[in-house]
């Protein structure tokens, strides 16, 4: 028998019990490659931005930095092997790579998730205290943020065996409430006190006689940053939930979720990684002018780093 503790089962390619037609081989591969591509390339362009252009050195963006390094990862090293793996239904790379693969997995899929809640609790002082942010979010606490992140994702890797895992139901429970629903409830609490604090600043200046430019300014701003983070929650909330809750689940129902639901549950969740440059090119004009900037090659001119990127 299974024990309840035990620490996650793989087993190396079982017998297949459903195969794709060559008809739906050929549009999956092109769907997968398409969201591999737009993954490593959205999150390059992120990294190139942040590392390249001064007046972005900043903790808010080196969180993001570290953010689009996880995704970026996800994407060259992880989903290429797995997206052979869903199209054939069998792993065809052999069992050491296999560990290598599945530790891959669990440490940046964990560290992405532990950077975006990171990334909400800074924006939570920057909206909420604004007076107290430069103190409490500085250069040193960015970067322990970061090796936090990294460490707890690394130490929270458990490998053994192949490639198509079994937890067992407190295994199950244990890394479901520390990669997903301990997270995903902190960023939920944060976005809704900042969202609550957005509001009553902007009915504040609005009900206010004195309005000058710099107020008008400042909630424009803050709009901003609700509704980025209110999207950027969203699509992961949206994205992960499906996944996690039959992640739970398995276990206590006898494994009975076919194996290719929880793979397309699995991809619907690692999209999330496509999404995040995606949403901050959406939303921010900055980011949108230095894709221009890089696009057209002035990226390489002397002095593009110190280009003023919020200058309109």
């Amino acid at each position: 028998k299974y024990s309840e503790f035990a620490p996650p089962l793989l087993l190396l390619c079982p017998v297949k019990s459903f195969v794709y037609p060559l008809v739906l081989k050929v549009p999956l591969y092109l769907f997968f490659g398409s969201v591999v591509i737009l993954t490593v390339f959205g999150n390059l362009f992120v990294i190139i931005t942040v590392v390249h252009f001064k007046q972005l050195h900043m903790p808010t963006n080196f969180l993001v930095l570290s953010l689009a390094v996880t995704d970026l990862l996800l994407g060259a090293l992880f989903m290429p092997p797995l997206m052979v793996q869903s199209v054939e239904t069998c792993w065809y790379l052999g069992p050491i790579f296999c560990k290598i693969h599945s530790s891959v997995d669990i440490t940046l899929s964990t560290a992405s998730i532990i950077n975006l809640c990171f990334i909400s609790i800074d924006r939570y002082y920057a909206v909420c205290h604004p007076l107290l942010y430069h103190s409490k979010i500085n250069s040193s606490v960015t970067v322990i943020m970061i090796v936090f992140c990294w460490s707890v994702s690394a130490g929270n890797v458990a490998c053994e065996g192949g490639c198509v895992m079994f937890q067992s139901a407190a295994s199950s429970i244990v890394s479901s409430l520390l990669s997903f629903y301990i997270p995903g409830l902190v960023m939920l609490s944060i976005y809704m006190k900042i969202f609550s604090v957005a509001q009553k600043q902007a009915k504040s200046i609005q009900d206010s006689k004195c309005k000058n430019n710099i107020k008008s300014v400042l909630s424009k701003e803050e709009k901003k940053a609700t509704k980025t983070l209110a999207v950027v929650l969203g699509v992961f909330l949206s994205l992960w939930t499906p996944f996690f809750i039959c992640n739970v689940m398995s276990p206590f129902i006898g494994y009975a979720i076919p194996p290719v639901l929880m793979d397309m549950l699995a991809w619907t969740g690692f999209m999330n990684s496509t999404c995040n440059p995606i949403v901050y090119a959406f939303f921010y004009k900055w980011f949108r002018k230095a894709f221009r900037i890089i696009i057209s090659g002035q990226i390489f001119q002397t002095g593009s780093s110190r280009t003023n990127l919020f200058s309109h």
